[in-house]
């Protein structure tokens, strides 16, 4: 059993780091991932590697192209759109369960991510704003009995991750994200809570316009150039 939990452990890690680098531009939209290269780099045999980048093409990061191998997915719109119309059905239901149950420790857990996202804001650290903003989501939805679902948001936040943080490459986008989910907060802790996975799915179908006009232009250009 050893082996095979040394694989697994290994091929986290390099998920973890591939991951990392393609949402932090890296390794832009078109690149190859060579399996030997990769392999080298890590130092790593290529079943880590491979495992990694099957992990990654679930997640919708990269192709696995015949005769190619490995390719960091393009920007899409209809990507974009796929999600969040996933997310906007999904996140407010598992709110309307999770949040009429929140207890003392619950509302401490959200404040204390909610205080990271502003110190990470503040620090322009674009590194962490996915990650955080993920923290954030599934803490929300945490008593909620509905686990399959649970997995299923994980996996979009996870590829809402790359075209968040271009969504929040302006001061006004960061001020926005921060603002609307100390609202949520606010209204799940007053009991509203109705009124909060009425906000949530505004605060997704926002982000998702945001979305669409700075992808759309990026590709524009991209196009263009």
């Amino acid at each position: 059993m050893s082996a095979p939990l040394k694989h697994r452990t290994l091929s986290a890690m390099i998920t973890d780091q591939l991951r990392q680098a393609i949402l932090d531009g890296t390794y832009p939209a078109g690149s190859q991932l060579r399996q030997d290269a990769l392999g080298e780099t890590y130092g790593v045999s290529r079943i880590p590697v491979r495992e990694a980048l099957f992990q990654l093409e679930a997640e919708g990061l990269v192709r696995i192209v015949p005769q190619k191998g490995a390719i960091v997915s393009e920007l899409s719109l209809d990507e974009i759109n796929d999600v969040f119309d996933l997310r906007v059905l999904l996140e407010p239901r598992m709110l309307a369960q999770s949040a009429p149950h929140f207890r003392a420790d619950d509302f401490a857990v959200l404040d204390g991510i909610q205080k990271r996202f502003e110190a990470t804001i503040a620090a322009g650290n674009r590194s962490e704003w996915g990650q955080i903003n993920a923290e954030f989501h599934m803490a929300m939805y945490v008593n909620a009995r509905q686990p399959r679902t649970q997995s299923i948001v994980m996996a979009l936040l996870q590829t809402s991750d790359r075209y968040t943080r271009m969504q929040l490459s302006t001061v006004a986008a960061m001020g926005i994200a921060e603002r609307e989910h100390a609202e949520l907060i606010a209204l799940c802790r007053d009991g509203k809570i109705e009124e909060a996975c009425g906000f949530l799915e505004q605060h997704i179908e926002a982000v998702r316009s945001d979305l669409l006009r700075v992808v759309g232009r990026t590709i524009e250009k991209n196009g263009a150039a």
